[in-house]
């Protein structure tokens, strides 16, 4: 059986001078690698004065994730870009500030806690059902943008993504493809607040997303609690959270953050990811045949619990696949505080350390294939992101996205329904290559033809 190579940036023979990779690193990073950057596990550079050291070998990678993780600062290019959307929430919390969120977060993302938000995503996939009506001529970016803000305001305020909250996503992608762009002077700056003038649109759109958080906020908390549900919407655990150690809550202001948060995050990854899901299995009709007879022998109404998507394995390592292929974050930065050596590299204090899943999943000396789509190569593999070194779709070490079982439910759920009715094929066959804007994004938003089956 031929293996499917989905279409892929040029790697280059030779490593590009740096008069030509520096411009073309701000229009697309992904579109910079040469052959080497596939097939070596550290390589140093230097440019304008700041030294780096890209790092594909895993144990390296946990060196500086885990093993000693102190000594590495998270960027200020990081705040810069994620602030606006995020505020002071559990991404960008720091030290013992994030310990804190993280021991009050985590029951909000328990076995039990999703289970109980099962019912809003199976809403999500029937109502994106109801308004594909028969199919035909569709951009699926759209589609899954709209169906995972349905899910995702169902799971956090028990709120339907209509009237003005169909501005969300708008909101977010005008921002990922504008101000929220890295750009020269993220890369110069020092704290957060330096080139502040380049910083006004993020500081608008801030005062916009804030607002618009706080309303939805306040609507949700006229409504009362959500009394569907056992342990009711994610609001309620918010406003429920206590503190193991001081029995504290969260205060006004940091629960608008975490929803912030959760919003931004929570749909934005989930869309794209289902959106690559798509499109692979657009170029795999076999492998989409498989998937669907899976899915009609245990129908996507089934499901009312995170135990009965064992039924579908073969959706799980597509979505698996698609965040090898797509990892939401392409790049993992920090920046060394202190001497230190990484895999017999001696490195200094202020050194930037670069480890980039979309380099690492690709990468010769990890993966049979690299550059075939095989979802068959996750079959059996329990929790492939914590079990497998080389595969970081969600991060690693104690900073891995707290979200990530939440976004493949809700995935799979998602995908299910749509894959219940329809097959899916492009509508020409131009190629979707991958373009990194805070996340990696297609380059292009193309129409896809869903056929009732």
């Amino acid at each position: 059986m031929a293996l499917i190579h989905p279409p892929a940036h040029k790697v280059h023979a030779r490593p590009l001078p740096k008069w030509r990779w520096l411009p073309q690193f701000f229009i697309n990073p992904l579109s910079i690698y040469s052959d080497s950057a596939f097939e070596t596990l550290y390589a140093r550079s230097e440019a304008f004065g700041v030294r780096t050291l890209s790092i594909n070998d895993p144990a390296g990678i946990k060196h500086v994730l885990l093993d000693n993780m102190a000594n590495y600062e998270r960027p200020v290019v990081l705040a810069r870009l994620f602030r606006p959307a995020m505020g002071q929430g559990v991404f960008l919390a720091e030290g013992t500030e994030w310990r804190r969120q993280r021991r009050m977060l985590a029951p909000l993302f328990s076995p039990a806690a999703i289970n109980d938000l099962i019912p809003h995503f199976q809403t999500a996939g029937e109502q994106m059902l109801s308004r594909l009506g028969q199919g035909g001529d569709v951009r699926l970016s759209e589609v899954f943008h709209r169906a995972a803000l349905d899910a995702v305001l169902k799971a956090l305020f028990s709120l339907k993504a209509e009237g003005h909250h169909a501005d969300i996503p708008v909101m977010v992608r005008d921002y990922l493809g504008g101000a929220g762009r890295p750009n020269p002077m993220d890369g110069m700056a020092r704290t957060e607040d330096d080139f502040g003038w380049a910083m006004e649109s993020r500081k608008s759109f801030s005062r916009k997303w804030t607002a618009m958080v706080d309303s939805v906020i306040t609507e949700r908390r006229a409504a009362g609690p959500d009394q569907a549900h056992a342990r009711g919407d994610l609001l309620d655990l918010l406003l429920a959270a206590r503190d193991p150690q001081t029995g504290e809550g969260l205060s006004d202001a940091e629960i608008r953050d975490q929803c912030s948060t959760m919003l931004a995050a929570g749909f934005e990854t989930t869309s794209r990811m289902l959106f690559w899901a798509s499109y692979l299995l657009s170029l795999d009709p076999a492998e989409q045949g498989r998937l669907r007879e899976e899915v009609v022998a245990f129908a996507p109404g089934r499901v009312t619990k995170m135990d009965d998507l064992a039924h579908w394995p073969r959706l799980r390592n597509v979505l698996l696949e698609a965040l090898r292929f797509y990892p939401p974050a392409a790049y993992i930065t920090r920046r060394a505080m202190g001497e230190d050596e990484i895999g017999g590299h001696r490195i200094s204090a202020g050194t930037e350390v670069w480890i980039s899943p979309f380099v690492l999943h690709r990468h010769r000396k990890f993966w049979d294939h690299p550059t075939a789509f095989m979802p068959d190569r996750f079959a059996g593999v329990n929790a492939p992101w914590a079990t497998i070194p080389a595969y970081l779709p969600f991060g690693a070490g104690p900073r891995i996205c707290i979200g990530a079982s939440f976004a493949l439910v809700e995935g799979q759920i998602l995908l299910a329904h749509l894959l219940s009715r329809f097959t899916i094929a492009a509508v020409d066959d131009q190629p979707v290559l991958p373009v990194f804007r805070v996340t990696t994004v297609p380059g292009r938003d193309p129409m896809f033809r869903l056929q009732a089956t």
